[in-house]
């Protein structure tokens, strides 16, 4: 069990573990995984594994597999040479995003993370509308963020000091560092913030230095790095699949491929966290079910007006629940709202028979 637990398998997991499946079979952690092969471990050495036809078949959704980050049950055959997932064990938290196209479902990024780095880099690639996306998609999971800024070695103090600021207008919650891969400012800081037990994951852009930023703590140039383009500034991709690394000093950490568009679905939560402000200016408008567009009386027109909020945040925000409620619920979120209804009219009947 000690080897669990340098996984991270806390009392949670613990917790929330199937007694009667772990009776069967073992829990493990998936490390990585290859399209529809899969790498597993439990403490020891990594295993390669597949999934039952039965998880297969029976999935609906793409939540419905395991991910970077899993807890699975699993049977290890061959002398722990090769595994067979059984099923997934309960997740603490889930990082995904809507899949590209018109249908209404997931990619899956990691799942059972504790805190999220969001790396935004100052030079041409930052943007607050896309960090805010991923503020939105990190809260909607109640993963805690932390804003890494980039490559400030390219920038003067007061121009990090100003890009800072500006972070600081839509995420006044968060952590935000400023560091540089190129002279190792704050790098000794980032090392500080990982803690035994606990799984991180590093989000962003291709080209912001998120693999370079994983090398540095890990002290040697373990993974490989692409410089960006210089004829439009933007990265190549270099990650191209979401491994868990574990730490010498026991902290795991997940680098994922760079992610410029980031759509979102049934995203109530994650939009209320990250504008948090702006709910909090709607409850002033003088109609309940105001729509902040021409309506008299609206508390955002009137906050932009005074200059206490700024039109890009506030087409953001407009732009996301929009987004979110064209998308509607994926077919994961609608299964998972029946269960939660049919357990509350089972709860309901049996109060009643009481």
């Amino acid at each position: 069990m000690k080897k669990l637990e340098r996984l991270g398998y806390d009392s949670w997991f613990k917790n929330h573990v199937d007694m009667e499946k772990l009776a069967d079979h073992e829990i493990a952690r998936v490390i990585a995984v290859h399209k529809d092969k899969y790498v597993v471990t439990k403490g020891g050495d990594d295993i390669f594994a597949e999934i039952t036809g039965k998880l297969m078949y029976a999935k609906e959704s793409a939540v419905d597999l395991p991910t970077t980050g899993d807890w699975v049950y699993v049977d290890f055959l061959e002398n722990d040479n090769y595994a067979i997932i059984y099923d997934i064990a309960v997740r603490k938290t889930l990082i995904k995003r809507k899949k590209s196209g018109k249908t209404p479902d997931y990619q899956l990024i990691a799942a059972n993370i504790d805190v999220a780095f969001i790396v935004q880099s100052a030079d041409l690639d930052f943007n607050l509308n896309r960090l805010e996306r991923y503020l939105v998609m990190i809260n909607e999971n109640n993963i805690k963020p932390v804003i890494l800024l980039s490559k400030c070695d390219l920038k003067s103090d007061q121009e990090v000091n100003q890009i800072i600021k500006s972070i600081s207008s839509v995420a006044v919650k968060e952590m935000v560092l400023p560091f540089s891969n190129k002279d190792g400012m704050n790098v000794d800081t980032i090392k500080e913030l990982l803690l035994f037990g606990h799984t991180y994951c590093l989000l962003g852009s291709s080209g912001v230095g998120k693999t370079t930023l994983l090398n540095n703590i890990i002290g040697s140039a373990l993974f490989e790095t692409q410089p960006v383009r210089e004829s439009d500034n933007k990265g190549r991709h270099t990650t191209t699949r979401r491994e868990l690394i574990q730490l010498e000093n026991g902290a795991m950490i997940v680098d994922t491929p760079g992610m410029r568009e980031l759509g979102n679905i049934a995203v109530d939560i994650g939009i209320e966290e990250t504008f948090e402000d702006i709910i909090e200016l709607s409850l002033h408008c003088k109609y309940r079910n105001c729509q902040h567009v021409t309506e008299k009386g609206c508390a955002l027109l009137a906050a932009i007006n005074e200059g206490e909020l700024t039109e890009q945040r506030y087409n953001n925000y407009l732009k996301m629940i929009k987004e979110s409620n064209f998308n509607e619920m994926s077919s994961y979120d609608k299964r998972r709202k029946d269960k939660n209804f049919g357990k509350q009219v089972k709860a309901a009947v049996k109060k009643k028979d009481r």
